[in-house]
C-alpha cells in the first residue's frame, strides 16, 4: 500500500476507534482519550525531532513534562505576599549566591595554571560558597513554608494567564535541556541515556520535596484555567437553554464544551508544530541532521559540527515536552509531581515513536494517537471480555477469578504485544520514515 494512501487509512481508523468510544461508552470519554492524544502527540514529536531526525537517545522525558508542568504554577497562580514577605527575597539572594559559586568555580578552573593549587583554590571556593549559599537559603525556605502551610507554605506565581506558561514551559525544558547538553551530548548513546534519566530524577525529586516552590508532594490545586467552570456554565440561563434546545442536560453540555475546547486549543498547538517539524525535516538544516545521525564520522569529514547540531536538537525536541506538559497540567487543573512517572512519561512515549515510525513526523503522531487510546481502552475492554469468556463458569470458580484480576495487567501485555508484533512485521513503524 502507498504512502498516500496508508497515513490518511490509518488516521482514519483511530478516528472511528475515538468515534465508536463515543458511540458505546460515553463521549465525555472520548473527548478525555482526544485530549491526552492530542498532548501525547506533542510529546511524541518532540522525542521524534531527537531520535528520528538526530538518532540522541533522551530517557529523560519524564523530567521535562514536569519543568512545564511548573511553568504554569510559576505563571498563573497568584503570588503569596506573606510567604514573599516572610522569606522570599532570602530564597531568592540564596539561589543567587548558588549561582555565583558555580560561575566562580567555573571561572577560576579555567584561568588558573594547572597544579594542585588550582584543584585548592577552586575547592575552597566552593565549599565556602555552598556554606553561604546554604545559610541564606535555608532560613528563607523555612520563613516561606511556615506562612500557612496547609494550603500555600509556597511563594506561588505571577497571576498571568496561563496560555502564557505554555510557552514559558517550553523555555524551562529548554533551559534545562542546554545545561544537560553542554555536559552529557558527549557521551555513547547507552550513556547519554542513563544521564537523562538520572537528571529527569533530580527534577523530579526536587519538585517533590522543596516546597516553598511548588509546595512539593501536597501538590498545587485549583490552577486557573483558559476556559470556564463546568460549575460556572451550568449556572448561565443561556447557555443552559441552548444545552436543553440541543437535547442535552446542562451537567454534559458543559463537560462537553469545555473538552471541546481544550481540544480546539491543544489541536492548533500540535498543527503548529507539526508544521514547523515538517518544514524543517525537509530544509537543509533537516537533511544535514539526518546527515549526522546516519554517519558522524562522514558529517565531522565534511566540516559539520556535529556537537553543536546535536545540542540544537536537543533543546528543541525537549522544548516540545516542556510545552506538552505545561498543557497537561492546565488539562489536570493541578500540579501533582508524584504523578510523573517513567512509565507514562518514558517507556509510552518511547512506545508511540517506535509503533507510529521514527523519523516520520506525522507517524510520531499517530503513535501518540493509537497508543494513548490502547492505553486507556485496554483494560476495561479486557475486563469486558474476560468475563464474557468466563460468563458459563461459576462465581466462585478459580480459574475465573484469576482471570477477572489480571484484568489490571492488560495495559502493560497489549504495550509489549503491540511493540513487538510492529517490530516483528513493520520494523521502521507505521508509517516509516521515506
Amino acid at each position: 500500500m502507498s504512502t498516500s494512501l496508508k497515513t490518511p487509512l490509518l488516521f482514519a481508523v483511530v478516528a472511528a476507534m475515538i468515534i465508536a468510544t463515543g458511540q458505546m461508552q460515553s463521549w465525555n470519554t472520548a473527548l478525555q482519550i482526544l485530549n491526552f492524544g492530542l498532548i501525547s502527540a506533542i510529546m511524541a514529536l518532540g522525542v521524534n525531532l531527537q531520535w528520528g531526525f538526530a538518532g540522541l537517545f533522551n530517557v529523560g522525558i519524564m523530567g521535562f513534562v514536569a519543568l512545564g508542568g511548573l511553568a504554569t504554577v510559576i505563571v498563573s497562580m497568584p503570588p503569596t505576599t506573606e510567604a514573599w514577605s516572610a522569606g522570599g527575597l532570602r530564597i531568592l539572594l540564596g539561589l543567587a549566591m548558588g549561582a555565583a559559586t558555580i560561575v566562580a568555580g567555573i571561572l577560576l578552573w579555567a584561568r588558573l595554571p594547572r597544579g594542585r593549587m588550582r584543584g585548592l583554590v577552586v575547592a575552597a571556593v566552593l565549599v565556602l560558597g555552598f556554606a553561604l549559599f546554604r545559610m541564606v537559603f535555608d532560613g528563607g525556605v523555612s520563613a516561606v513554608e511556615a506562612v500557612n502551610p496547609a494550603s500555600t507554605g509556597y511563594l506561588g506565581g505571577l497571576g498571568l494567564p496561563i496560555l502564557l506558561a505554555w510557552p514559558l514551559g517550553g523555555v524551562l525544558a529548554a533551559g534545562a535541556a542546554w545545561i544537560i547538553g553542554k555536559t552529557a551530548l558527549g557521551l555513547r548513546s547507552d550513556y547519554l541515556a542513563i544521564a537523562t534519566l538520572g537528571i529527569a530524577e533530580i527534577i523530579i525529586a526536587v519538585m517533590k520535596n522543596e516546597d516553598w516552590l511548588a509546595r512539593g508532594v501536597k501538590n498545587v490545586i485549583g490552577l486557573p484555567r483558559p476556559l470556564p467552570y463546568e460549575v460556572d456554565l451550568q449556572q448561565d440561563p443561556g447557555f443552559a437553554a441552548t444545552a436543553t434546545s440541543l437535547g442535552l442536560d446542562p451537567v454534559t453540555a458543559s463537560t462537553l464544551y469545555v473538552k471541546l475546547g481544550y481540544s480546539a486549543l491543544f489541536t492548533v498547538v500540535l498543527v503548529v508544530l507539526l508544521v514547523l517539524a515538517q518544514r524543517a525535516l525537509h530544509s537543509p538544516w533537516g537533511r544535514m541532521m539526518r546527515a549526522i545521525r546516519d554517519n558522524e564520522v562522514a558529517a565531522e569529514a565534511m566540516g559539520k559540527d556535529v556537537t553543536r547540531r546535536h545540542l540544537q536538537i536537543f533543546i528543541l525536541g525537549s522544548a516540545v515536552c516542556g510545552i506538552a506538559g505545561a498543557m497537561m497540567t492546565t488539562l489536570d487543573s493541578q500540579l501533582t509531581p508524584g504523578a510523573y512517572q517513567p512509565l507514562r512519561f518514558t517507556f509510552l512515549i518511547w512506545v508511540m515513536v517506535i509503533v507510529g515510525g521514527s523519523g516520520n513526523n506525522l507517524g510520531s503522531v499517530l503513535g501518540g494517537f493509537l497508543i494513548w487510546f490502547l492505553w486507556v481502552q485496554v483494560e476495561p475492554v479486557g475486563l469486558w471480555a474476560l468475563e464474557l469468556l468466563t460468563s458459563g463458569m461459576a462465581e466462585d470458580n478459580a480459574l475465573r477469578m484469576h482471570l477477572i484480576d489480571s484484568a489490571a495487567h492488560m495495559r502493560l501485555l497489549t504495550m509489549g504485544v503491540v511493540l513487538l508484533l510492529v517490530l516483528r512485521f513493520s520494523p521502521k513503524g507505521l508509517l516509516p520514515e521515506k
